[in-house]
């Protein structure tokens, strides 16, 4: 009955945020339409054409254009219904050839694109030759295992593509000596007659202008055009680019990602929500990684990055958490009890509240997907410490019995669950109906404490009675061992203990 692990909840925030990539070379005017193409699918939806069956209304969208790419935000007037509109911004991107569209709700817990529940996949190597090969064949295993049609999403850091275009001019050092260039010259020459130089600085009215010198066709210069810039040498001689120079257009990426000084290319996936963040880190990492890892050359690692490190590293905190908590209640009750033996019987009502948490979340995931996720996780660590109530009130009424009415163990022991019964239940009682308006009432915020109502439920019902059923046998057994058969007319609590 154990549900998946999951980092965290997205939340209910009223905003959906959406990336465009494009792809290497486009021009300003391109992307941007692109980006309109966005706009004009989300028109409607903010000018009242909506329908029942449809998305919801638009109170709000945007979009940037920069080179390279667009970035889109909207909310919806109904804020319950804001994850429809993911596939409104996303559609139109997917006619574009190359284009891509990265689209989300925004998350209360992460600030990234993928929010709390973005996995990163990191390449790393020597250089991009090696990386990029490895990087293109992962990005299509991902695509076809985590179909983006499944409401999954894939994007890369830097793009795949081979880059943009760049005209690259390479000094030949040779011919640079026999003309008495320098490649500090040749360089300035070429800025000159490119886009200008800027070399002094004019006061003017108490503010210093750019003194810029560029050729007239700086402007309108072409490619062709680069090779025949004049270079002056110092003995007066006129020559061109194309004589002191090897000109080639070559493909170059737009960005270096580099990660512990080493480059690196990363794949973000986020997985729809029906897929729980250690199903998925399951399978890249038995069923993906393993056949490419077995291809790849020395040098090139692979590493899982973002919320799948995150989750590991916060599930080991959390049992941590639990197992301090454990220890430290069982000190305190050695300490209050003066006995070793007492507080090991207290303590069994931890795992049976466990087992009655996770028992709640079974029954709930039966209706309404919930994961065990870091705030659940809660619920758990704060079960450590109510469910134990209930067996210290029954074992201290219990000595307080045999202390100040000399009963026997078995006596007391009756005794004290008479006494006490009525109290547990009726504190139990009301504790369990506060918690019924977390686990059954739905609304915006309900994902994040929904699970810690559930598990506080389930564990701390299960454990009452429980606790009605172990303690008293256990203690029982305990204390007649220790004394061999029951008596009555002892009135010290050490002899009974």
């Amino acid at each position: 009955l154990m549900p998946k692990l999951d980092y965290l909840p997205d939340g209910n925030a009223n905003f959906i945020f959406g990336r465009i990539s494009v792809p290497a070379g486009y021009s300003m005017e391109e992307t941007v339409r692109i980006a309109e193409r966005m706009e004009k699918a989300a028109r409607p939806l903010w000018e009242g054409e909506t329908t029942e069956d449809g998305p919801p209304a638009i109170e709000r969208f945007f979009f940037v254009a920069y080179s390279g790419g667009a970035f889109a935000g909207a909310s919806s007037r109904d804020p319950a219904r804001v994850k429809d509109l993911r596939m409104v911004l996303m559609s139109p991107i997917f006619a574009e050839p190359g284009a891509r569209a990265f689209v989300r709700q925004s998350s209360l817990f992460g600030r990234s694109v993928g929010g709390s529940r973005s996995i990163s996949i990191d390449i790393v190597g020597p250089d991009a030759n090696v990386i990029l090969p490895v990087a293109v064949q992962l990005n299509e295993v991902l695509s076809d295992r985590f179909p983006a049609r499944e409401g999954n999403q894939i994007r890369t850091l830097p793009g795949l593509n081979s880059g943009a275009p760049q005209i690259r001019i390479t000094p030949d050092l040779t011919a640079l000596a026999r003309s008495g260039v320098t490649v500090r010259e040749f360089s300035m020459a070429v800025d000159v007659f490119n886009d200008g130089a800027n070399v002094f600085q004019v006061p003017i009215f108490g503010e210093l202008i750019d003194l810029v010198i560029s050729g007239k066709d700086a402007e309108n210069l072409t490619t062709n055009a680069l090779k025949d810039i004049p270079i002056v040498t110092k003995l007066g001689n006129v020559l061109r680019v194309g004589q002191l120079a090897k000109i080639e257009v070559i493909n170059a990426p737009e960005q270096i990602r580099r990660l512990g000084g080493r480059q690196a290319i990363s794949i973000r996936l986020r997985p729809t929500e029906a897929l729980s963040l250690e199903d998925v880190i399951n399978v890249i990492d038995t069923e993906i990684l393993p056949p490419i890892g077995d291809t790849i050359d020395r040098g090139v690692t692979i590493k899982l990055e973002g919320a799948a490190s995150a989750l590991a590293t916060t599930w080991a905190a959390m049992q941590g958490n639990v197992l301090t908590a454990i220890m430290i209640i069982f000190l305190l009750l050695v300490i209050l009890l003066r006995n070793f033996i007492l507080p090991l019987i207290i303590l069994l009502a931890i795992p049976v509240a466990a087992a009655g948490g996770i028992g709640g979340l079974a029954i709930l995931n039966l209706s309404v997907r919930q994961p065990l996720d870091m705030l659940t996780m809660l619920g758990f660590v704060i079960l450590t410490g109510v469910v134990v109530n209930n067996a210290i009130l029954m074992i201290e009424q219990t000595t307080l019995h045999v202390r100040e009415e000399g009963l026997s163990a078995n006596d007391a022991i009756i005794e004290a669950t008479r006494n006490r019964i009525r109290p547990i239940f009726m504190s139990t009682l009301t504790s369990l109906f506060g918690l019924v308006p977390l686990v059954i009432f739905p609304g915006a915020g309900s994902e994040l404490y929904r699970g810690i109502g559930v598990v506080v439920f389930g564990g701390l019902g299960l454990s009452t009675f429980a606790t009605l059923i172990i303690v008293p046998p256990l203690m029982g057994i305990t204390l007649n061992n220790r004394l061999g058969r029951p008596a009555r007319g002892i009135t010290n609590l050490t002899e009974v203990i």
